[in-house]
């Protein structure tokens, strides 16, 4: 399929396919056709790539991570243990920012409930739930 049916089914954009393709993230096979500029041809692996890419992105993966990973997956494979390696990195920064988010969730209710009593008692503070934040009751 050429780039715009393939970007329909994969649910990216024509410039987004364009940008993977820079960033080394697909790597499109060229027909004859296009005289210089050859048409790129996509096919089901290259949407099955798509889906894993948005996957690593909604796990918090970055693109530059994403791309080193895709290339050695096309050199050759990626052995188990780079496997539990990457994955446990990225385990590890998945469980940092869920504490994250539920410190912040802990402080956003303990406020909410605070401003529907009227303000009463003592303001939560930001610093109380969130490590290493700066102290800040500012409603």
């Amino acid at each position: 399929m050429l780039i715009s049916e393939f970007a329909r089914q994969a649910g990216l954009s024509v410039d987004t396919v364009r940008f993977y393709i820079r960033r080394g993230l697909f790597e499109p096979d060229t027909n004859g056709k296009g005289g210089r500029n050859l048409y790129q041809v996509f096919t089901d692996e290259h949407l099955r790539q798509a889906k894993m890419i948005r996957m690593a992105q909604s796990l918090g993966m970055s693109l530059k991570e994403i791309a080193v990973i895709g290339e050695e997956y096309r050199a050759g494979g990626i052995s188990t243990a780079r496997s539990i390696e990457i994955m446990s990195a990225q385990l590890e920064r998945l469980q940092a920012k869920q504490a994250e988010l539920a410190a912040m969730s802990a402080y956003l209710a303990a406020k909410l409930a605070w401003l529907k009593a009227g303000g009463e008692g003592p303001e939560p503070d930001f610093g109380d739930y969130v490590p290493d934040a700066p102290a800040m009751g500012c409603g």
